[in-house]
């Protein structure tokens, strides 16, 4: 029986346009080929894993422009990039009076603040691990097994929805059952299949 509900944010209440970010840093002169390259070179995973605060991550993407960045509005740049997702957050406000509710996310503090602020995301469901809070990111089994400890999950009690294959695969190593999000309908049938009364 599932007792309790895990969600991941990205892809699932919001959904994300680098497009904006991406013309930002071109305009700084940027070699910005794709997202994966210029992340890879600023190693967000520091940021979303707590060792980077945000101010750092910022210095490291200015440091790529070729022009002078100003770090007030590169960080303006960087918050703004999410598409509001209101019938999965909903989903999540009708499942928490029945179940309990967490989010699990990779995720650095500047976009964690700006989502709380904007969003109100962390007002979710019962509790919320961001990565950059846990120290360790998704897929690695850590994350699941401190969310474990600290919201107190029994695996075979929990499901977790996650819009990666891979994120999903390692919380089923954990014993939770996971759902591998496409969109809103799909994702409640698949708890309903479980069992769980959406």
């Amino acid at each position: 029986m599932v007792r309790n509900v895990v969600f991941d944010i990205g892809w699932v209440f919001v959904h994300l346009n680098h497009g904006p970010f991406l013309e930002f840093l071109r305009a700084h002169e940027v070699e910005t080929p794709d997202l994966h390259s210029v992340l890879s070179r600023v190693a967000l995973w520091d940021h979303e894993c707590g060792r980077l605060p945000g101010r750092g991550l910022l210095e490291r993407f200015a440091s790529l422009a070729r022009r002078p960045m100003d770090l007030a509005q590169a960080h303006a740049s960087w918050v703004d990039m999410f598409e509001y997702q209101p019938a999965m957050v909903e989903l999540a406000h009708r499942l928490s009076e029945r179940y309990r509710v967490y989010l699990l996310s990779n995720i650095g503090d500047l976009h964690w603040t700006h989502l709380a602020r904007e969003y109100g995301l962390h007002r979710i469901g019962h509790g919320a691990l961001p990565s950059f809070v846990a120290g360790v990111m998704k897929p690695d089994e850590g994350i699941y097994a401190e969310a474990e400890r600290r919201f107190a999950l029994e695996p075979a009690e929990t499901v977790f929805i996650d819009d990666r294959g891979e994120n999903i695969l390692a919380a089923r190593r954990r014993g939770w059952q996971g759902i591998e999000h496409s969109g809103y309908a799909s994702t409640v049938g698949a708890l309903r299949a479980l069992g769980v009364a959406c």
